[in-house]
């Protein structure tokens, strides 16, 4: 039905946008904390580089069209239950200032639908497992590691300089470093949508192959940039203040660490949560200065959230499918 793909694509483009302001906080929110930009110039950086990073394609688009369940055996409902689960767990997130992953919401809510469709043989569990639950449990830890690392590094440089040149030096460093997480965030987080909407169309019959058109590429590129321009402030203040107190060589720290697991996820396929990542650097580069200068609490409410959010979207779905498939019967 022509109505199913019309919504399939207009939902797609609505979870890219809440998708940016949502994560638009993980792109500015230590180098608003550091004083390094004004949120303004922060969020509108963010933007144009999150548009940019969007349109240069990775393996993330083509993991979610084909690599998470069977596309061949997949419909239109399913796909549309699947966005539904990502919008719904997006919009209670960013209500409650949450630093949820949007990433996972998509996906949870694709499993969810898919699942509910064809039961678990619709799941392509080397796919969900090598590219999603591997990941989603290490990349954070990852980035936790380099960017304590990186900062131990910093702070033996530092012993030796006088502090106002610190500050002045990281300041500038980490306008460049902000730059590539938007970057990154960019490259991961929208080839999202590009895959859930491309498999859309492949499964209404609009594609004859799962490949990735390039007008969806830029719509979801330029909707993901007005996303990340126009929101995230409510989630600013938990992720660049709460964690731990940032000075710009520890921001220059999470976000180089953080961007650099982004990007590596990108070009291997890996949809990973860009939230996981810059909250694992703040938290590795707290730790770097001392345990007590992290408030832990914190952070174990993000891992709470995070375990929840595929299982809570994925519920989501699945009711979504079940109402839809309902509507169409009657």
């Amino acid at each position: 039905m022509e109505i199913l793909i019309i919504l399939i694509v207009v939902l797609g483009l609505l979870f890219d946008y809440t998708n940016g302001f949502q994560d638009a906080a993980n792109v500015v929110a230590t180098v608003i904390a550091t004083g390094a930009l004004s949120p303004l110039s922060a969020i509108v950086m963010a933007g144009v580089l999150n548009f940019i990073g969007a349109t240069q394609l990775s393996g993330v688009a083509q993991t979610i069209a084909t690599g998470l369940v069977d596309a061949t055996a997949t419909s239109q409902v399913v796909v549309l239950s699947a966005v539904i689960g990502g919008i719904v767990w997006n919009f209670t997130a960013w209500y409650f200032a949450i630093p949820s992953s949007s990433s996972y919401a998509l996906i949870g809510g694709l499993l969810g639908a898919s699942v509910m469709h064809q039961g678990l043989e619709a799941i392509i569990w080397n796919g969900v497992i090598g590219k999603v639950l591997l990941p989603m449990v290490f990349s954070p830890l990852i980035g936790f590691t380099l960017a304590f690392l990186l900062m131990k590094g910093l702070y033996a440089y530092l012993r030796y300089r006088h502090q106002d040149h610190g500050q002045k030096f990281f300041r500038h460093l980490q306008i460049g470093s902000a730059c590539f997480v938007a970057l990154a965030h960019g490259l991961n987080d929208a080839q999202k949508s590009m895959g859930i909407i491309t498999l859309g169309l492949f499964t209404g019959g609009y594609l004859s192959t799962p490949t990735i058109p390039l007008w969806v590429i830029l719509a979801c590129a330029l909707t993901m940039g007005i996303g990340t321009a126009t929101g995230g402030f409510r989630i600013i203040k938990t992720m660049g203040y709460s964690i731990t107190k940032i000075e710009p060589a520890q921001g220059f720290a999470a976000e180089t660490s953080a961007s650099a697991v982004i990007l590596s996820a990108s070009f291997l396929g890996m949809p990973v949560s860009s939230t996981q990542m810059v909250a694992g650097s703040i938290t590795g580069v707290g730790t770097a200065k001392s345990h007590k200068a992290v408030s832990w609490k914190v952070p174990q409410k993000f891992i709470i959230t995070w375990a929840l959010t595929l299982p809570a979207a994925g519920i989501v779905g699945a009711f979504a499918y079940l109402l839809l498939t309902l509507l169409q019967l009657s």
